[in-house]
């Protein structure tokens, strides 16, 4: 059996904090997450191989925008689970000023295909780096392989105003039978206008529910398989939970239980009790025929 320790005590020993009370404040701040989940508690009980990030201060402008610590926060969860992401070619679907092209240049990727609907966004820095190609004045439900050139090996997707199920069917034509694709569910933008709640916001765990597991659906109807959920480390506009969806068209060595999946990333989001996020799961499961 894996040692369990307090996880402010593996902070400490980590060398992810420099005290239990530095560890207590971080985790206070919601930038410690487990396994991809942000943790509430200092005296949670953590195994020592367990995957625990501590995001960096949001403030800090190394990056390109906020976004990037999102999809640091997702890879990071996946990485553990066997998503790789060093050496790949890559398409960043809705690039905006760059947050996750950075983060990818970051870990190494042999290519970026920056691709976008605005013009003269992406952050100068990106812009000239030799492994980014700009593919600006680009709507990405239209994208066609003739504007990426070959298939790329990972997909990121961070793209507002628009249902992730429109753009599947041209996100599964860029990608080969080995690509993994790594997607942020918005539920406000999956729910429907006349199901929000004031100032925008999707605050139901079971309209939340109800959305990824909706994308997970509409892929599947493309070959796309889900991995794992987990939510953004980071809230959307308006304090919008959000998620990230991992997908591929590798065969599973075993069905992904998606109701748990779904319902575990909902529930660790809000923090409130997962029998609506559960329910509704299940409900589109059941109708999905995922």
């Amino acid at each position: 059996m894996p040692r369990k320790a307090r996880l402010d005590s593996e902070l400490v020993r980590r060398k992810l904090a420099r005290s239990r009370e530095h560890a207590a404040e971080l985790i206070s701040a919601g930038r410690v997450t487990v396994r991809g989940f942000i943790a509430h508690k200092p005296a949670t009980s953590v195994e020592e191989n367990v995957s625990i990030v501590v995001a960096e201060d949001v403030e800090d402008p190394k990056w390109a925008s906020r976004g990037a610590y999102k999809l640091l926060g997702a890879l990071e969860a996946f990485e553990h689970e066997g998503l790789e992401v060093k050496g790949r070619r890559c398409l960043d679907a809705g690039s905006s000023t760059g947050g996750f092209t950075d983060v990818l240049l970051r870990r190494d990727v042999r290519e970026v295909v920056a691709v976008d609907v605005g013009y003269g966004q992406l952050e100068w820095k990106l812009r000239t780096d030799e492994r980014v190609v700009v593919r600006e004045r680009r709507n990405v439900r239209n994208l066609s392989l003739a504007d990426i050139g070959d298939p790329v090996d990972l997909v990121v997707a961070d793209l507002s105003f628009i249902s992730l199920r429109l753009i599947l069917p041209a996100m599964s034509e860029c990608v080969h039978s080995e690509s993994d694709l790594v997607l942020m569910v918005k539920p406000q933008f999956e729910v429907g206008k006349e199901r929000l709640g004031s100032g925008g916001v999707v605050r139901d765990p079971a309209l939340r529910a109800e959305a990824v597991v909706g994308v997970i659906g509409a892929a599947g109807e493309y070959g796309l398989r889900p991995q794992a959920v987990v939510p953004s480390p980071l809230p959307g506009p308006s304090g919008n939970v959000e998620f990230f969806v991992w997908l591929n068209r590798r065969p599973a060595e075993y069905r992904p239980d998606v109701t748990t999946m779904v319902t575990e990333a909902v529930t660790a989001s809000s923090g409130e009790a997962g029998d609506g996020a559960r329910a509704s799961a299940n409900d589109r499961e059941e109708g999905d025929g995922l």
